[in-house]
């Protein structure tokens, strides 16, 4: 904010104060007014802000006036003799909190519009940040006009420890304090009854309070109102009063709206109660109060003794006898997860369960299994019971076949069901009884399924010395935090009763406030990011508001438990006599909740009674926009594409090269034509800085390493960067972040990385813009389209991601967020839309010229021209030697160097034919969208498809010999399928498995990575091509299985899609590698790609005799009969690597039949080179019908031996039923004499083809090959030798030429071969040989062989050697 700008508070109290501070450090001038007896005035004068005399003198010629004002007072205010409208100066900003109800507040809203125009009233609601993420900063929630938000911004923007967020329609910010305010109040109530009945129960106040605080059961009001209960602290009272009239004006507003909010109604009355104690006028301490209600002095127990529980737990751990069989009664889903976790720490254990099957998967953990709980009892030193209620424990303990009858003397009996402390205190006592030294030990359990299985709960435990010293060893192995509670048997229970009456209630004041927010028409899902932030904050309501808005209740803690836990608390309370009102209406929340068939759900599931009572949906779908009106509701492009000057005034004014560090191999989605290097030693960066590229990538793949790995990898490549361009004379280079356009990776510390080595930058550029993937970022809100919607980044899938997750989808936030404060919005820059599109990119470089050194930049963009633009006036900034580092996505790359975009890339345009494997697709990538591509790919192809699933558990979970099991099984799998030409999907299983940290959570990917790099590095039959889905995955493989260390980037298979051409030191050089990102494309998107590049389907004729039409050479069409001609027709041509046509005459067709027709097709499909199948002179109408069923490419239809008329209608009729299968059709005109297959005509029959005749002939049957007689025959010709009509054929060649068909001639055995070429030299495109073949094969029949296998040996090579020599002889060799 400009030094010479004042700001006005009228009205203060300490975060006024706070908030006036930073305005006075950031050098604005601070003025204020408040009553006389009010101590903030003289505080703010020490502060350096000036007092003033009336509200309208301190908003004289202020440009913004902060009011603090309750709804009594505020007309007189605001239009009084000296009210703040008699000041305000034009244009000013009037921000307001108050207690004003949202009607209040738009009722003063058009009052003052009415009276002053030209001033602007926002709503406000400012509070101290108490999360870890803004804690010691004030953060302002405002809400008004958008122009009006924004125009307050500019006042907040450099203030150091303050956040503001601009929250849309006016009162939305009061509406959300409501919601805060509902929260803070429940809590504040109910923090009291757990600490009175935990004191009643005999628990040390302090004990409870140091338990709790670090539980389920805490809450922001708990960890601030209980030490200030147990110091009688003064400020208690003050907690007080303020609670009580923040819930007064919530509860109006419940009024106003018609919303029922039993919780804040019972909470309301206990706070009125608690303000009951009044001395005089003035309220005192409400302890006198609530020491007659619950029946105790809380001070007097606060003050005696105190011990560590923790540290007695230590003291227990170091002093515990070791134990070694153990027995578990109670394999539920957290009794699993704490008996797998006791086998992995080295004990023995025997476990019971009702359910079956789960004890079938603990025996398969290795563990023991037993029939009932007394089989499992006997001969155990600690037995643990982990059932649901007190009847089931009972049941397990006393009941038949229970367990303690056959317990032995001196065994402990750990009890970790929640149960009341009356039940254990009477079950201690039973088991004294028995007289055989069975100890009890009260311990139970908190920190629910996931931390059970990983040995991380949070254990409170009680009983005699000796029960805890020979427990302790197996207490320690299930815990992360273990409290010993003083007191006996039923100590321990106390604790957990207190915590689970928080938790409830907790649970239960979530599902009121979210669905009151509902009510109110919040956006669900803002709401719960704010209150993170906020005093109203719970663990619960972190833990558990994300499951009401997601509208997913799959149980983790299911309503029932707080029906029986909330129930326990209500049975207590009764024997105690004291009352819970807070927890007693929480109980029937969740009692309503079962009732309604929700029993099972998870807790979260309480919010329905809210929702099936008042119709509300707190369901918090995120903010959806319409991209088409979004981007329409954009100014228009810059005119001009100014790209290709600025590239060339560049290329001609320095030699900077863009090197581009990518973190995953995605990052080339835009570029073709670009090298890539996966190494990077000095001399390699040097041999790259001589060829003056304009843009080289480094592949770093960092975003599958740590942070502190990718800080050291970043450093390295950093200095050889260094190192590399001093030795290139005048050489200099600009780094670009490659980044993910969804916003993971490792920001800001591989920035701060290159940082620390290339020196300080002019700017930071944030520009995660990429069209081909929708994402978008404009007003610095960065968005994920999902088809025709715009999804804010930080409501999406991505956000969650384990290792790189975050919540804002504002960039400047984004920047604080993940800098953790050390850049705050405030000092974020930004170019704006427009900026870019209405000043171009002059103004672009202005502005960064401008900035301070060390700034952070967003840019803001939404199409390929705005980031041209950027990219122009960036070029500029350098050229006037500016420096930038660069944290981009994709599109940044292609138009700082000004690439032009190619269309997608298919398997043909890189002149790829046949191949004898399949191709291999690997997917490693986990984000949802991967997840959906793969189902829609499996639904697509399925059937073309094989599918490997790998399971992750073996990959990643589990030793090293299943780990190589797993691979093994996966690689013989891969070889088989892929060499059999199959198409292979290798797709990792799709459970999502995380760590408890992001750095677990790497390891987890690093293995599941390593395992798959291992699959494909033991792939040895070569793929026919490799597509690798994710950017972890695709990285490991190319560098690691595939051993590439230079690759090109050859362009797209689809938009955003990268198609490398692999360097000739890879494993498989030339073999297309597709890098499929795991967050591009629509959910069809792998299909397609999947579906662009099957193995080629085979050639048609049509195909085979245009390609030789252009090559100049004919193809063969070789008859067969049998096995042996078929593989000997396609081994000679896969020899000669050379197309080929399979042949069948009727004749053979009668013989062979079906089953003949189908070796042909399969040897077709299986070859190497192009093949087809024909068949040959079909002289049958009812032959040919049945013909075109069977599979074959192409028909001859043979008519030749009817009148002209007639052949042209049997031709016809034909012809277009085959066209319409897509076949080609061969018709003969003219006749050929001799004989073929048992078929003969005369020499007198034969005739010529009549030229004329074949053109009408042609145009009437539309047939695409032309059989002629020009003095060919079929068979043997005579001793004087062939005697072709080469004019004729001359002639009919001028025709066909024209009319676009293909000229074949049959008889093509026996012709010499000068003949045959001088055919072809006048078109002739397809040659039919039978004779010499088929002699060929009788002639090895002559030939004494041993056996059968021997004999067809022979004959197989006697017709491959006849058909090679045809094929060279027709100058189809080399073609295929």
């Amino acid at each position: 904010m400009s030094s010479a700008a004042a700001v006005a508070f009228v009205g203060a109290d300490e975060l006024s104060l706070e908030l006036a501070a930073s305005f006075l450090r950031s050098g604005a001038g601070v003025r204020c007014f408040v009553p006389e007896a009010d101590p903030s005035a003289a505080a703010l004068e020490e502060l350096g802000g000036a007092r003033c005399a009336s509200p309208a003198e301190a908003a004289q010629d202020t440009a913004l006036v902060v009011v603090l004002s309750d709804a009594d007072g505020v007309d007189e205010l605001f239009f009084g003799a000296d009210g703040i409208v008699n000041g305000l100066c034009t244009g000013a900003v009037v921000l307001m909190r108050s207690t004003l109800l949202p009607a209040q507040l738009e009722k003063l809203e058009q009052k003052l519009a009415d009276e002053k125009k030209d001033v602007f009233l926002l709503d406000g609601y400012i509070f101290s940040g108490l999360s870890d993420e803004l804690r010691q900063k004030i953060v302002v929630v405002a809400s008004g006009k958008q122009e009006i938000t924004e125009r307050a911004r500019k006042f907040f923007h450099d203030l150091d420890r303050t956040i503001y967020f601009a929250e849309g329609e006016f009162g939305i910010s009061s509406k959300i304090r409501l919601v805060n305010d509902l929260l803070e109040s429940i809590h504040f109530v109910a923090s009291i009854e757990a600490m009175y009945l935990g004191v009643r129960a005999g628990i040390h106040p302090s004990i409870i309070y140091d338990i709790i605080s670090n539980a389920a059961g805490s809450s922001r009001v708990f960890v601030e109102v209980v030490p200030k209960l147990l110091s009688e602290d003064p400020l208690l009272i003050k907690f007080l009063k303020s609670s009580k009239n923040s819930a007064r004006h919530v509860m109006d507003m419940a009024k106003a709206v018609t919303f029922p909010l039993p919780l804040l109604a019972v909470a309301y009355q206990q706070l009125i109660h608690g303000s009951s104690a009044v001395i005089g006028d003035v309220c005192t301490s409400p302890l006198k109060v609530w020491e007659e209600s619950f029946g105790v002095n809380i001070i007097d127990a606060a003050n005696q003794q105190i011990y560590d529980a923790s540290k007695l737990a230590d003291q227990l751990v170091m002093e515990s006898k070791t134990a070694k069989q153990i027995g578990f009664i109670g394999l539920g889903a957290m009794g699993f997860g704490m008996a797998s976790q006791l086998l992995k720490s080295g004990f023995s254990v025997v476990a019971y369960d009702v359910y079956k099957p789960t004890m079938a998967r603990f025996a398969d953990l290795g563990g023991s299994t037993k029939d009932s709980p007394e089989e499992v009892s006997k001969d155990v030193e600690i037995l643990i019971i982990m059932v649901a209620n007190e009847l089931q424990a009972e049941s397990v303990l006393y009941g038949h076949a229970g367990a303690v009858p056959v317990l032995s003397a001196g065994t402990s009996v750990i009890l970790s069901s929640t149960v009341s402390p009356g039940f254990v205190t009477r079950l201690n006592r039973r088991l004294e009884a028995e007289c055989r030294e069975i100890k009890l030990v009260d311990a139970p359990v908190s920190g629910g399924v996931k931390r059970a299985a990983e040995g991380t709960l949070t254990i409170m435990a009680s009983g005699t010395d000796e029960a805890l010293h020979c427990t302790g060893s197996v207490l320690s192995a299930l815990s992360e935090k273990l409290y010993i509670i003083k007191g006996g048997c039923g100590a321990a229970s106390s604790v957990k009763m207190v915590n689970q009456l928080l938790a409830g209630v907790h649970i239960a004041s979530a599902a009121e406030a979210m669905a009151f927010g509902a009510r109110l028409n919040l956006r669900t899902r803002r709401v719960f990011e704010i209150v993170q932030h906020a005093r109203g904050y719970s663990w619960m309501f972190g833990n558990r508001v994300p499951h009401m808005l997601d509208n997913d209740y799959t149980p983790y803690s299911a309503v029932d438990i707080f029906v029986k836990d909330l129930g326990i608390v209500s049975s207590e309370s009764s024997s105690f006599q004291i009352p819970l009102h807070v927890s007693s209406i929480a109980h029937q929340l969740f009692i309503s909740a079962s009732a309604s068939g929700w029993g099972r759900h998870d807790d979260a599931a309480a919010v329905k009674v809210y929702e099936k009572l008042t119709g509300v949906k707190v369901e918090g779908k995120p903010l959806m926009l319409s991209k088409e009106d979004v981007l329409h509701s954009l100014p228009a492009e810059w005119p001009e594409d100014p790209m290709d000057d600025c590239v060339n005034i560049a290329s001609r004014s320095s030699t900077k090269v863009l090197v581009v560090l990518d973190d995953d191999p995605t990052g080339t989605q835009t570029v073709h034509d670009i090298e890539v290097l996966t190494e990077w030693p000095v001399e390699a960066l040097v041999e790259q800085f001589l060829k003056l590229p304009t843009c080289f990538f480094i592949l770093t793949n960092s975003r599958s390493m740590t942070a502190d790995k990718a800080t050291l990898l970043v450093q390295n490549i950093c200095r050889n960067l260094e190192a590399a361009a001093k030795a290139v004379p005048g050489v200099s280079y600009t780094v670009v972040l490659r980044g993910d356009s969804t916003l993971r990776g490792h920001f800001p510390e591989e920035a701060d990385a290159a940082v620390s080595v290339l020196g300080e930058m002019d700017a930071w550029i944030i520009c995660p813009f990429f069209l081909q993937g929708g994402r978008y970022t404009i007003d610095d809100i960065h968005y994920v389209a999902d088809s025709d919607r715009l999804i804010p980044a930080g409501e999406t899938e991505f956000a969650k991601d384990a290792a790189f997750g975050y919540k804002s989808s504002n960039l400047r936030q984004w920047v604080e967020e993940k800098t953790r404060g050390r850049i705050s919005e405030n000092q974020v820059s930004t170019i704006s839309i427009s900026l870019l599109r209405k000043e171009g990119p002059n103004a672009v470089c202005q502005r960064l010229c401008s900035m301070k050194k060390g700034s952070v930049c967003i840019v803001n963009a939404a199409s390929e021209r705005d980031m041209a633009v950027f990219a122009a006036g960036m070029i500029q900034a350098e050229l006037k030697g500016k420096r930038f580092l660069c944290r981009t996505a994709a599109s940044f790359v292609s138009a700082r160097i000004g690439i032009k975009p190619k269309p997608p890339i298919f398997p043909a345009d890189l002149g790829l034919k046949r191949a004898l494997t399949g191709g291999l697709i690997v997917v490693g990538s986990y984000v949802p969208k991967t997840t959906k591509q793969v189902d829609e790919l499996l639904s697509q192809c399925g059937q073309s498809l094989r599918v490997i699933e790998v399971s992750v558990e073996m990959a990643a979970m589990k030793s090293n010999e299943e780990r190589d099991q797993e691979i093994n099984r996966v690689v013989e799998l891969g070889n088989a399928y892929i060499k059999s030409r199959k198409d292979t999907l290798v797709v990792t299983s799709r459970q999502l498995i995380t760590g408890k940290t992001p750095e677990e959570s790497l390891e987890i990917n690093y293995k599941v990575s390593s395992a798959l790099v291992e699959i494909v590095r033991r792939i040895d039959i070569r793929p026919r091509y490799i597509l690798a889905k994710g950017g972890i995955t695709s990285s490991d493989i190319a560098t690691k299985a595939l051993e590439a260390r230079r690759a090109k980037v050859m362009g797209q298979a689809l938009a955003g899609v990268p198609l490398w051409q692999l360097g000739p030191e890879s494993r498989h050089p030339g073999v297309p590698y597709i890098v499929f990102p795991g967050n591009v494309g629509d959910n069809s998107a792998l299909a397609k790609v999947v579906k662009n590049w099957v193995c080629p389907s085979r050639s048609s004729t049509k195909e085979l005799l245009l390609n030789a039409e252009n090559g100049g050479y004919a193809v063969g069409a070789f008859n067969v009969y049998n096995l042996e001609g078929i593989e000997a027709v396609v081994a000679a041509a896969e020899a000669e690597k050379s197309p080929a046509i399979l042949q069948v005459h009727p004749s053979a067709l009668k013989q062979g039949g079906v089953p003949l027709v189908a070796c042909c097709i399969a040897a077709a499909e299986q070859a190497s080179v192009p093949i087809t199948v024909h068949y040959d002179h079909g002289s049958s109408k009812s032959d040919l019908l049945e013909a075109l069923e069977m599979g074959f490419d192409s028909v001859m239809v043979d008519g030749s031996h009817l009148p002209l008329g007639e052949n042209i209608l049997y031709t016809k009729n034909i012809s277009s039923l085959a066209s319409s299968k897509g076949m080609l059709v061969e018709a003969e005109l003219g006749r050929l004499s001799g004989s073929e297959d048992g078929l003969t005509v005369e020499e007198y029959e034969a005739r010529f083809t009549d030229v004329a005749q074949a053109g009408e002939f042609i145009d009437e049957t539309c047939i695409d090959a032309l059989a002629v007689c020009i003095g060919n025959v079929h068979g043997k010709y005579p001793s004087s030798g062939p005697n072709l009509r080469l004019d004729l054929l001359k002639e009919l060649r001028a025709l066909t030429l024209k009319k676009g068909v293909s000229l074949v001639l049959h008889g093509a055995s026996g012709l010499p071969h000068e003949l045959v070429q001088e055919c072809i030299d006048l078109g002739v495109r397809k040659f039919n040989v039978n004779t010499e073949v088929r002699n060929s094969y009788l002639e090895s029949l002559k030939r004494p062989e041993k056996d059968l296998i021997q004999v067809m040996a022979s004959a197989k090579e006697a017709m491959k050697a006849v058909v090679a020599e045809k094929i060279r002889l027709f100058g189809s060799a080399g073609k295929a």
